[in-house]
């Protein structure tokens, strides 16, 4: 099996990243993954209240590091296995233009 994350940049620019099933990371090393990339890039809350899901710091952390860095083979893994397993799903679609995470 693969998981699959669609990350949606404009109309004209989306990363398609695959990700086999077995390196998605659990769901305790996949929130500290994404807790470490939202500070590492200065990400801020979206919420006034301050509070942060973690669909927000899917969408914040592909916001803040933009389609290059999604490409970067090395990076763009991290990311697919990161969000896979803290969503826990095989599909998702990281809409950031809609500030939507679907699956």
């Amino acid at each position: 099996m693969r998981s699959e994350v669609k990350v949606v940049f404009d109309v004209n620019e989306q990363v398609d990243l695959v990700v086999d099933a077995s390196e998605v990371l659990s769901y305790d090393a996949a929130r500290q993954w994404l807790d470490e990339q939202f500070v590492k890039h200065g990400c801020e809350p979206m919420r006034g209240s301050g509070k942060v899901l973690i669909a927000d710091k899917i969408l914040a952390v592909a916001n803040a590091v933009g389609p290059q860095a999604l490409r970067d083979p090395a990076f763009g893994l991290d990311y697919a296995r990161a969000a896979s397993g803290a969503l826990s799903k095989a599909l998702l679609k990281v809409d950031i233009p809609k500030l939507s995470v679907s699956y």
